[in-house]
């Protein structure tokens, strides 16, 4: 009998689940800014489908903020929750900006408030547009200097004394299940977890292919601690998962020479070992033990499926060894592996 090829078996189903602060979220989740951004009637049935296309293939986990859209994400989110068992859905929202209005009621921007009855106002709020009762998780949002600049000490202090005295009695009486911190700024996620108990921490854009700058103390602090890290902006705002093109941005700007000549390096082997770029950025973060779901956001089904594919594709360890031994990955930094079977 001649014994059949051997087939690679993917290290993550992006429908998989991992615990979260006492949630269940799967590997893959969905940040929500996109969508927020479309206006008009088509625009809001391709959200919603899109929204449908995760739900079908298992993707349990859509993280949103009202200044997103200022309040239209979270409004499109609530008519899709409207379509679907709420316990088949985890969902984040954030506290740290309350939306303005005008006489006639229209929104027309967003202001910080990390007060204690900031947080309790923007959360009844963000409820009323989702059509919920409850959200599983609440994450105070952009306590960092790129918001706040010389006011960090300030609106850190308010944020502790404020939002998180109110979040903290949210969680004990019930209301919301898990609590954490939403930035971009791992070494003010580690004041936090000194400061506070939290549940759950979402860090941007700071453990990805081309930022490992988190993996030191702050991925090792969370995973001592039980603190689960969501790791949004795997693709850092677009250049992983367009590669070094002149319409990719870095952390939202154009990225220097310096990341665009590494990011090209990091292509290369891609192409050799025939592996997408954007399947190895939203495989990477998530074969460290400390992350609990990757968060990318998906503006249309089209890309739902593309991210899917490249969560569940098998990568050869081969291309790992080589970004490791060309040191564009750290030698420590753990990587994904699957096994074949005939």
């Amino acid at each position: 009998m001649t014994a059949s090829p051997a087939t690679a078996v993917p290290s993550f189903d992006p429908a998989g689940r991992r615990p979260a602060g006492g949630l269940s979220v799967s590997q893959l989740g969905v940040g929500c800014l996109s969508f927020g951004a479309p206006q008009g009637e088509s625009a809001s049935q391709e959200v919603q489908d899109t929204m449908t296309a995760l739900h079908a293939a298992g993707v349990n986990y859509f993280d949103v903020a009202p200044m997103y859209g200022l309040g239209l994400a979270e409004q499109r989110l609530g008519e899709f929750l409207q379509r679907v068992d709420r316990q088949s859905v985890v969902i984040s929202t954030k506290v740290g900006r309350l939306l303005e209005h005008s006489p006639d009621g229209t929104i027309t921007g967003a202001r910080f408030d990390y007060s204690y009855s900031g947080a309790l106002q923007s959360l009844e709020e963000s409820l009323e547009r989702l059509q919920v009762d409850t959200v599983d998780l609440v994450l105070i949002h952009d306590v960092s200097p790129r918001w706040h600049g010389d006011a960090l000490e300030l609106r850190y202090a308010e944020a502790i004394e404020g939002t998180y005295r109110a979040l903290a009695e949210l969680r004990s009486c019930g209301v919301v299940r898990a609590i954490g911190v939403g930035v971009n700024d791992w070494a003010i996620l580690e004041r936090f977890a000194r400061d506070g108990e939290f549940d759950c921490f979402m860090l941007a854009g700071r453990y990805t292919l081309l930022d490992h700058s988190a993996s030191d103390s702050f991925l090792p602090m969370c995973k001592g601690r039980d603190i689960a890290v969501l790791l949004a902006a795997p693709f850092n705002s677009g250049l992983l998962a367009l590669g070094a093109s002149a319409q990719a941005t870095y952390a939202h700007a154009p990225p220097s020479e310096e990341i665009l000549a590494r990011t090209a390096r990091i292509e290369t082997v891609c192409k050799r070992h025939g592996v997408s770029i954007a399947a190895a950025a939203l495989q990477f973060p998530l074969a460290h033990p400390a992350i609990a779901s990757v968060v990318a956001g998906m503006a249309t089904p089209n890309e739902v499926r593309a991210n899917l594919q490249n969560c569940a594709t098998a990568l050869p360890s081969a291309f790992w060894e080589e970004l490791k031994d060309a040191r564009l990955i750290s030698q420590a930094a753990p990587v994904p592996s699957w096994r074949a079977v005939s």
